[in-house]
């Protein structure tokens, strides 16, 4: 399906298992922007939806997680959830690299759209997803999906819906 000759490094790409739950955790704390969930959610997430997530790994340390799955009212799009990158790897395109090896896989054979929730202020992530659809060739519609209002408290901004797609063999 999606190509991406940028592939080649000393990364380790690979279905998460319920052994990486702590290691994700601590990637996802570590980043200080992502809505950081309990460690049992993250254990749950490797263990059950590991066929649409990744964990990367650099010397044997965990520098990527996405956590993605085939939505069930859309069989043909992957959710992202989160994407979470190890601030030294920041900026080298690690992001895109791993939402390739998903994509690539059998069991998202049939994925024709990505989507995934950023807020307005998260420009990276907005890049990501704009930069995927640019090398997919394909559009990437922007709309709003939760308000602030939603969320219980205050502080949590907005959430814009990114859809990807439709992606081409």
């Amino acid at each position: 399906m999606a190509s991406d000759t940028a592939i080649k490094s000393d990364f380790h790409f690979r279905k998460p298992s319920k052994d990486d739950g702590a290691a994700v955790w601590a990637l996802i704390e570590q980043t200080g922007v992502l809505d950081l969930n309990s460690s049992y959610s993250y254990l749950m997430w490797c263990e059950i939806f590991s066929e649409t997530s990744i964990v990367t790994e650099r010397d044997g340390e965990t520098v990527g997680f996405i956590s993605g799955f085939i939505h069930p009212d859309k069989p043909n799009t992957l959710f992202i959830w989160q994407v979470a990158v190890n601030e030294s790897e920041r900026g080298n395109g690690l992001g895109t690299k791993m939402l390739f090896q998903l994509l690539n896989r059998d069991r998202c054979e049939a994925i024709e759209y990505v989507e995934a929730t950023v807020s307005p202020s998260n420009k990276p992530s907005q890049n990501l997803f704009q930069g995927l659809a640019k090398k997919l060739d394909t559009d990437c519609d922007v709309g709003d999906y939760f308000s602030s209002d939603e969320f219980p408290g205050e502080g949590h901004e907005d959430e814009l819906l990114f859809k990807i797609g439709p992606v081409q063999d």
